[in-house]
């Protein structure tokens, strides 16, 4: 039997709080401890879950070979880069950074230093995405809707980068474009000093366009993905984790129509296993650390994520300053 991996949580607030409870559970990872800006938070969670708290994070460092790091989105550059230039391995909440300028700095980092880099983009091991990636051919639109209540939490940054960014970069993933040719954006701040809602029009460089909308003013929470391409449409509900593909009964061709009057469309139910999107996002990392295969979710990914965000911001400002 392998020797567990020796990792340490980095910001126990409440999404590192989940990262602890999971690597408390995983056979493969031996939880050292944690380290948060607030001594009396950090013990607190360390006695919750039987771990030690560390005073300071340096000392942390020096006894784990990886981390994952939930600290403000502001602090991602200053400690991820203090974590890889200890050797030790990285996964950084989304969004990899605040700017670009902070993302190519961790990049350049973890490439100076041989260290592991990588970025917690979670819906990318949602059941529903997981579920329809074998049937992927071509999508030519997307249109996303990302709703949430207020929560003080996540106003560091606009709600482009707290929520949209997750759309964003499943856009960039299931469709595998490499840049975009347009981007139109509209948004406003409500409630918060940033924007709060927003929609975003993108144009990928290979013909495909998107939509996404965005709000983290809503009575409920919703999250849904829509995807077409030329032989159905598909339809994700990320909450519930559930997929649905609708397309031409089998054996009509693209073009041929002569089945319109004689069949119904074919409706499709596409399951996976039901996990925990989080938990399978961190045994990726433990796995990948431990056998020295990809991340996931690469730093570069993650930087392109964060490029379009901003992309999607620079065209909410320009609209309203038009």
């Amino acid at each position: 039997m392998s020797v567990p991996l020796p990792i340490g949580v980095v910001g126990v607030g409440s999404v590192g709080r989940h990262h602890l409870r999971h690597l408390c559970r995983d056979r493969d990872a031996r939880v050292v401890g944690l380290y948060d800006q607030s001594p009396n938070r950090a013990q607190q969670v360390a006695d919750t879950f039987g771990v030690r708290a560390f005073d300071d994070l340096d000392s942390l460092l020096a006894q784990v070979e990886a981390v994952t790091i939930a600290v403000p989105t502001g602090a991602h550059a200053t400690v991820g880069c203090q974590a890889l230039e200890h050797h030790v391995a990285v996964l950084i909440e989304k969004p990899l950074a605040g700017t670009l300028l902070d993302a190519d700095l961790l990049l350049s980092t973890a490439t100076t230093h041989h260290t592991f880099l990588q970025v917690g983009h979670v819906e990318r091991f949602n059941r529903a995405v997981r579920a329809v990636i074998p049937y992927l051919q071509d999508p030519l639109y997307l249109e996303s809707s990302r709703l949430a209540p207020f929560q003080p939490r996540g106003i560091d940054v606009p709600v482009i980068l707290d929520l949209m960014i997750h759309d964003l970069d499943l856009m960039l993933y299931l469709t595998g474009a490499r840049g975009v040719s347009l981007v139109r954006g509209n948004g406003m701040a409500i409630l918060s000093p940033l924007i709060d809602v927003a929609n975003a029009w993108v144009e990928f460089d290979h013909g495909t366009v998107a939509f996404a909308s965005t709000s983290r003013l809503s009575h409920s929470r919703v999250r849904k993905l829509r995807i077409w391409q030329p032989s159905g449409y598909f339809s994700l509900d990320l909450a519930e984790g559930s997929a649905h593909f609708t397309r031409r009964p089998s054996g009509a061709c693209e073009g041929d129509t002569g089945w319109l009057g004689q069949a119904v469309l074919e409706q499709i139910h596409l399951e996976v296993r039901q996990e925990d999107a989080l938990r399978l996002e961190l045994e990726s990392f433990v796995c990948a650390v431990r056998g020295g295969s990809d991340p996931v979710v690469t730093g570069e990914e993650g930087r392109a994520a964060l490029d379009l965000a901003l992309q999607v911001s620079d065209a909410i400002a320009a609209a309203r300053t038009a």
